[in-house]
């Protein structure tokens, strides 16, 4: 059982101040963070997961240890723009598509599996641990990057 810096009174180990005294304590390495052993690679290969693939993206960029680590950034950036790219295609070409009378070649769908095909390559590249920037979305994720 740990004990304050300040007073010695004990401490438990997930107690930032002491309970006495007030004072704070040091942080152990690896508390107070999410994921203390996700390594760069992970993180950057799960913001790429087909249709949940945000919400790893939204805690890598909110995430202290990656906000230095601008490949990382990087990889969350665009895999966030490539399910935007997603859901424009689902909740903006699609109903178009749905109204036409007669379709049996629907242009929304073969979108939507070249974006799926777009996920899986990007998993396979990332997790090689290589730098791949798409057309517009890369652009896009790499300016986004570099103003944090």
């Amino acid at each position: 059982m740990p004990y304050c810096c300040q007073c010695g009174n004990p401490a438990a180990d997930t107690d930032l101040y002491c309970a006495r005294c007030g004072a704070r304590q040091p942080v152990a390495p690896g508390r107070g963070e999410p994921s203390p052993g996700l390594s760069p690679r992970a993180a950057s290969v799960l913001c790429y997961i087909p249709f949940v693939g945000w919400i790893a993206a939204i805690v890598v960029l909110a995430s202290e240890r990656f906000r230095q680590n601008r490949s990382v950034r990087f990889h969350a950036f665009q895999g966030l723009y490539l399910f935007v790219a997603w859901l424009i295609v689902d909740w903006v070409i699609g109903p178009f598509f749905r109204w036409l009378p007669g379709m049996h070649f629907r242009f929304d769908k073969l979108l939507e599996l070249g974006l799926l095909v777009v996920w899986i390559f990007m998993i396979v590249k990332t997790s090689q641990e290589r730098t791949f920037s798409l057309p517009i979305l890369g652009e896009l994720a790499e300016r986004s990057a570099s103003e944090s």
